[in-house]
């Protein structure tokens, strides 16, 4: 072969491998966080003035008493808040709610973990009104099941044993058919209604999340979304299922 054809046939080779050098790079740009991206702005932007915000270094941490600033029939009848539940719905044997000391440190940067941890009963994230936010299970590590259901408000939404009010679904006062941020999970990404900004329904990887721009990150980050789901064709639907896509930081009440 002469030395001319060899040249050409080299950067047809060299082309080719940049060009799929190229595509991986995109790839991996488009599903995994890197940990280059800061929350912190888009925190003290959008949680209300009642959540106390600090930073240090390289984490967040919020500060809530856990009480919704909408309408709830777990306010009581006779507060300026109180709704009743949706028709055919009511209380559990968990009547009433009370505030809490919840406080959740998340990183300001957050990544995608090595090893993904499940997530379990309690608080997973706090929403931006300073609601925890639980997963898809009940007490004995259970999923929700119908009879559950019909203890939620309008936001899908009830409080445990010990009287703390909590979000499982998307709901009235929180997120419905939207792309609307409701808070961000222990491991420090976002979650956002089930539509991304585009309108569109994203397709969702295995945590409930996928890497692109969002209202609050338009050049781009790893986010959740609710799941698309008409849980038990109830009408609600699941915030978050399955396991972190990043290293949880702390919740304590």
């Amino acid at each position: 072969m002469s030395k001319a054809k060899l040249r050409i046939v080299g950067v047809g080779l060299l082309t080719i491998f940049v060009g799929i050098y190229s595509c991986k790079k995109d790839t991996d740009n488009n599903t995994e966080a890197t940990g280059d991206v800061s929350i912190i702005s888009a925190v003290q932007a959008n949680y209300i003035s009642a959540v106390a915000i600090a930073t240090s270094g390289s984490s967040i941490t919020l500060k809530s008493n856990g009480l919704p600033n909408h309408k709830t029939p777990y306010w009581g009848v006779g507060n300026d808040l109180y709704e009743d539940f949706p028709a055919g719905f009511h209380a559990n044997v968990n009547t009433s709610m009370s505030a809490h000391n919840y406080s959740m440190t998340i990183p300001s940067m957050p990544a995608k973990a090595t090893s993904h941890e499940a997530t379990t009963l309690g608080p997973i994230g706090m929403a931006i009104n300073g609601v925890p936010i639980y997963n898809d299970r009940e007490g004995g590590n259970i999923p929700l099941d119908s009879l559950t259901l019909t203890t939620f408000d309008y936001s899908g939404a009830h409080p445990g044993p010990g009287k703390d009010y909590h979000y499982h679904t998307t709901g009235r006062y929180t997120s419905m058919d939207d792309a609307k941020l409701i808070g961000f999970l222990r491991d420090g990404f976002p979650i956002y209604g089930r539509k991304d900004t585009t309108g569109a329904y994203p397709t969702l990887d295995e945590y409930g999340g996928h890497t692109g721009p969002t209202q609050d990150f338009p050049n781009g980050i790893y986010h959740y979304h609710a799941a698309n789901v008409n849980y038990l064709n109830s009408g609600y639907f699941v915030l978050k299922a399955g396991s972190y896509y990043g290293t949880k930081g702390t919740f304590t009440q």
